[in-house]
């Protein structure tokens, strides 16, 4: 295993994301060497002590471990196809955000061209790369993450998620998808409350309530959906549709827009004529678990 701030990093693609992350690595100590087609994002890496490799098989050779997040997936394939560029020996740590089926093939393609290839993800935004709040997530062979473990631990709270390269990416959206739905469920509580007077502030402290209160159901609700039945322990789905019904009644009295209430009270009414209105919400996994067209 690597570790010591001794070893060398690559970094390709120097957006705000890729500076951050080698800035990082210069941070820990790490000698970094950066490339990036417009050499001008590199300057001001370089004043800080980063090497900026002429092209990009230099910047591979440069490192026993090379980091890539450029803007997508094709951008990959177009930096490392590049004629001069060999993979071979090379470790490549995949950073690029695209989807799980992308993340396969691009493993398959660095491993026939001599790579160790993982895949990953980063639930963090720039200024948060190197503190503990930047989360990376990584997808591949456990041996390929354990062996640089230590020299990705300076870009934040790094975590292994399992052999499947196309993990980090489903955590991803999956992640994104709990993220968008606790911010549209407060922008819709915060539309109501505002035909009443009450400022966003104010209601904000009330949906962290909760919001951290529902997150607290999650590990039980989990263990139903994993064993595939569904209690009323709380309160029965066909009571959950009766308080959404509710809820889309005080939104169109409010004048306040009713679409995503109704969504979900629609997929609520399907598993409640399926026979399963006396389970509890968890119940709905089987409706999310369909195509949309079904």
């Amino acid at each position: 295993m690597t570790n010591n701030t001794d070893t060398p990093v690559t970094v390709i693609g120097l957006g705000l994301m890729g500076q951050a992350l080698a800035r990082a690595f210069l941070k820990a100590g790490h000698p970094t060497t950066v490339w990036n087609r417009t050499t001008s994002k590199a300057d001001q890496l370089a004043a800080e002590g980063a090497r900026l490799a002429p092209t990009v098989g230099d910047a591979l050779k440069a490192g026993s471990l090379t980091i890539i997040c450029v803007t997508d997936y094709q951008a990959v394939h177009e930096v490392l196809d590049a004629t001069e560029v060999s993979l071979e020996g090379t470790t490549l740590i995949n950073l690029t955000s695209s989807d799980s089926a992308h993340a396969r093939e691009a493993a398959q393609w660095a491993e026939q061209h001599g790579a160790q290839y993982l895949d990953g993800a980063i639930m963090a935004i720039p200024s948060t790369i190197g503190t503990a709040e930047a989360v990376i997530l990584h997808s591949g062979p456990q041996p390929h993450f354990e062996a640089h473990k230590s020299t990705l631990d300076a870009l934040g709270t790094v975590a292994y998620l399992g052999a499947d390269y196309g993990l980090a990416s489903l955590y991803d959206v999956a992640g994104l998808a709990m993220m968008w739905s606790v911010l549209n469920a407060w922008l819709q509580g915060t539309a109501l409350l505002r035909t009443a007077g009450v400022d966003a502030a104010t209601y904000a402290s009330f949906a962290q309530q909760m919001a951290a209160g529902v997150a607290e159901w999650l590990p039980g609700y989990a263990e139903q959906i994993d064993a595939g039945s569904f209690p009323a322990e709380v309160s029965a789905l066909e009571t959950d549709a009766r308080a959404m019904a509710h809820l889309i009644e005080e939104s169109n009295a409010a004048g306040v827009n009713t679409e995503l209430p109704k969504l979900i009270n629609v997929m609520a009414d399907r598993s409640i004529a399926a026979g399963h209105g006396g389970e509890q919400y968890p119940v709905l996994i089987e409706e999310f678990g369909k195509p949309s067209n079904a």
